[in-house]
């Protein structure tokens, strides 16, 4: 996928911006470009026009680029798209607050056409990597940060700043060289035009120091044309002329320029101005080659922390199996059978907590992809009320699993993912086990059906404040500690499978039911029997 191809959506509440950064766009060959003024109006058009990449201003009114940011992620059709956010934020906790938001790039402003599009060919360039929070393309450096033991960015390494000089006489020329070479990397062009072409390909020049009086074309003429071309539009200039007077001056701020300065200014007076204005210049680089670092760091814990989730998984799985195995054998003393359950109770709970962790945020993101298969429903549900009878001892409930199925006959199987079946089903039980009094009755029946139906009943209706909210996000009542985390995963995990959840209350028999759906397996009949 080449970048002309792409479609764009650029967001900046100031009109002068989005002109550069279109400009910007066009040059590099993009055609389809949309612009909005705030985070709200940009969001309405992600959802009306087919967008590939957004670029947003972090600092707008009504909506801003954070919270777009946020907006974007949270909404499962725009979930993985390239988020560039372009700030001239310094402060570090706001700009950690953004990645762990999910944004793809950071571009700090000032910058050029030529960082824009750097940042996004390195977007384009890994199409293994979906945009979400933490998975961040890896970007270019400027520089090579060093870290302490404890992982904080200390001094970072830039590349040499590089100074163009620009003037027709030969001598003021050598003079400016030789005034700056020791501090910097300096570049010369002796006329307007090897300037301009000095100015259209990369590297560019951190800094021009311009000359105003030079044949065929002048410096303010070579100004005014940097300024019409989208990737040198946002190079400093430093005027420096034996031009003197107030209308001179004028004239090259309004082209622009950051300074104007006599040539008869004293050679250390003219380095100290240079070297105060490069300070701002180094301040940029160093915060773009900062914000690239920690985006790389995101990236890396990311990786890190899927590999190792992955494989306890695997390992949980395999101790489950064996401590269920062991747990069967008719030749296991009642006494040994009761301490295998326990740690079969104990491994499930951590693969659950796992599962939490991994595919919950995955399916709330967008990345989530089922690998269906056969699972034994009915066996899953006769499991977690076991482990619930032991974890609710002291309630004295009476846990009862009713699979309405007939005697000799196989149990009807889901076509779904039994980790996230086993992560469904214990939190709704767990859910539906406190929420009953002690001494009530929990009754959990799987309907044999197409889809699969599995309903948890239980004894206490839902208060009437938090039926409408019962599967948001945190909402918890009467329970100290409790996160408000169960049902909302519940009904993410059963969606993820292509099921539902559904809750009703009866208040005239003080009770709640809890419905699942999962979609049937059905057996491939041409495939082999091995």
């Amino acid at each position: 996928m080449k970048l002309h191809s792409l479609t764009y959506l650029v967001v900046d509440d100031l009109e002068l911006m989005r002109a550069v950064t279109v400009n910007q766009l066009r040059a590099m060959g993009c055609e389809k470009i949309y612009t909005a003024r705030n985070g709200a109006e940009a969001l309405r058009m992600l959802r009306a026009n087919a967008v590939d990449v957004i670029l947003s201003d972090w600092n707008m009114p009504v909506m801003s680029g954070l919270e777009l940011l946020r907006a974007v992620r949270a909404d499962p059709k725009l979930a993985r798209l390239p988020f560039v956010m372009i700030t001239a934020e310094a402060e570090r906790q706001r700009i950690e607050e953004v990645i762990a938001a999910g944004v793809s790039s950071l571009l700090v402003k000032p910058y050029n056409a030529g960082n824009l599009k750097d940042r996004l060919l390195k977007l384009i360039a890994d199409p293994q990597r979906e945009a979400a929070p933490g998975a961040v393309a890896r970007l270019p450096r400027q520089a090579t940060p060093a870290s302490t033991d404890d992982g904080l960015m200390t001094e970072m390494t830039l590349s040499p700043t590089r100074i163009l000089v620009v003037d027709d006489y030969p001598v003021s020329l050598k003079l400016m060289v030789h005034l700056f070479k020791d501090e910097y990397q300096v570049l010369t062009a002796t006329d307007g035009a090897s300037a301009l072409a000095q100015c259209s390909k990369e590297p560019l020049p951190d800094l021009v120091l311009m000359d105003v009086m030079m044949p065929d074309m002048d410096g303010f003429e070579a100004v005014r044309r940097l300024r019409e071309q989208p990737i040198s539009a946002q190079i400093p200039v430093i005027f420096v002329t034996g031009l003197n007077d107030d209308e001179a001056r004028l004239k090259g701020m309004a082209l622009g320029a950051v300074d104007f300065v006599s040539k008869d200014t004293d050679p250390k007076v003219m380095r100290s101005r240079v070297r105060n204005f490069i300070k701002f210049v180094d301040m940029r680089r160093h915060l773009q080659a900062d914000y690239d670092a920690m985006l790389d760091a995101a990236r890396l814990r990311e990786d890190v922390e899927n590999i190792t989730r992955h494989d306890l998984k695997g390992s949980l799985a395999g101790i489950v199996g064996m401590v269920q195995g062991m747990a069967e054998d008719a030749d296991m003393a009642p006494q040994h059978v009761a301490q295998l359950r326990l740690l079969e109770q104990t491994a499930m709970q951590v693969m659950n907590m796992i599962n939490l962790s991994s595919e919950l945020y995955k399916i709330e993101t967008g990345h989530f992809k089922l690998k269906a298969d056969a699972v034994d429903v009915g066996h899953i549900l006769h499991r977690l009320v076991e482990l619930s009878r032991s974890a609710f001892t002291e309630k004295k409930l009476t846990i009862v699993v009713d699979t309405d199925t007939n005697v000799g006959l196989e149990m009807p199987t889901a076509s779904a993912d039994a980790m996230l079946c086993y992560s469904l089903f214990q939190n709704l039980l767990k859910n539906a086990c406190e929420a009953a009094p002690a001494g009530s009755r929990v009754l959990v029946t799987l309907k044999d059906e197409n889809p699969l139906r599995v309903l948890i009943q239980n004894v206490g209706a839902v208060p009437l404040a938090l039926r409408e909210r019962f599967f948001d996000k945190f909402v918890t009542s009467g329970k100290p500690g409790g996160s408000g985390i169960g049902t909302y995963s519940a009904r993410l995990l059963a969606t993820a499978q292509q099921g539902d959840v559904t809750m009703t209350t009866d208040d005239t028999d003080n009770s709640t039911l809890l419905t699942i759906t999962l979609p049937r397996h059905v057996f491939d009949l041409t495939l082999p029997i091995t």
